[in-house]
């Protein structure tokens, strides 16, 4: 028969009860169980329990919080204050639910299975239909232009004209986010919003980027700046790689504009 620590209580208050020592008694228990006896430490501890008037060898329920707070109630409330806000954090946790930070770091990798993650930046937020656009457009042109072996690509040279912001970057760690298991990793727009700004165009071929032009106390293009003040800085750096290759200049896709130009303009872009 396996003895457990009920029993061995037993025979601690039964030998209390004969009047031996706390000694007398864990040398008996020792003599006869050897390695599987109490310490002394718990004979003596008994004794003096017994001597208060103690008359129960069974554990007595304790009061306070139980031992454990990951519980379902415990880990939907922190699932929703990660829903509410992705930055969250386990001082912030800790002070809302009132919970250890053993616990919460127990219930965000073991039972929600999340993690934070830094944010990556993108151009743009597009929509579905705006990439299957793009994916599309870009087949097509893979197509004409053969796979890109077609050295006519070579001619071809894209601008556009974008507001440059100026602000105070996030720092990596301020960046990072909660995310679930099942959803995909954050991103935010590179773009930001200041009272600090430059309208520029930017130009840039299949071999990278050409040219930079400011437009300074301007806020829209128009065929004056583009033909005396873009252009001749444009083709200048590209005639700089190449002096007798014929350049398609592509700019922007903006018909209410480019039907400003005049025969110079057009000029410049065949050159």
């Amino acid at each position: 028969m396996e003895l457990n620590r009920e029993h061995f209580r037993a025979i601690i208050f039964h030998n209390f009860r004969r009047g031996l020592s706390r000694q007398e008694c864990f040398d008996e228990l020792n003599s006869l169980y050897s390695d599987k006896a109490p310490s002394y430490n718990t004979v003596k501890n008994w004794y003096s329990e017994f001597n208060r008037g103690r008359c129960s060898i069974q554990d007595e329920s304790r009061a306070g919080r139980p031992k454990s707070v990951v519980v379902p109630e415990k880990i939907n409330a922190v699932r929703e204050l990660i829903k509410q806000d992705r930055h969250v954090t386990y001082r912030e946790i800790e002070a809302s639910l009132d919970i250890s930070m053993t616990s919460i770091n127990k219930m965000l990798h073991e039972h929600l299975s999340v993690k934070k993650n830094c944010s990556r930046w993108i151009p743009h937020n597009l929509t579905n239909a705006q990439k299957k656009a793009r994916v599309d457009w870009c087949k097509e042109i893979l197509e004409k232009y053969i796979q890109g072996t077609s050295k006519a690509v070579y001619n071809i040279y894209t601008g556009d004209e974008s507001w440059i912001y100026a602000y105070e970057p996030e720092t990596k760690q301020q960046s990072t986010v909660w995310v679930f298991q099942d959803e995909a990793k954050p991103t935010k727009v590179v773009r930001g919003r200041s009272t600090s700004k430059q309208m520029i165009a930017c130009f840039f071929g299949i071999n990278g980027h050409v040219a930079t032009v400011a437009l300074e106390q301007r806020r829209t293009v128009n065929s004056e700046w583009y033909t005396t003040i873009c252009l001749p800085e444009v083709i200048g750096e590209i005639r700089k790689k190449q002096k007798n290759r014929r350049i398609i200049l592509h700019h922007d896709n903006n018909d209410k504009w480019l039907e400003e130009l005049d025969e110079e303009a057009k000029l410049w872009c065949s050159r």
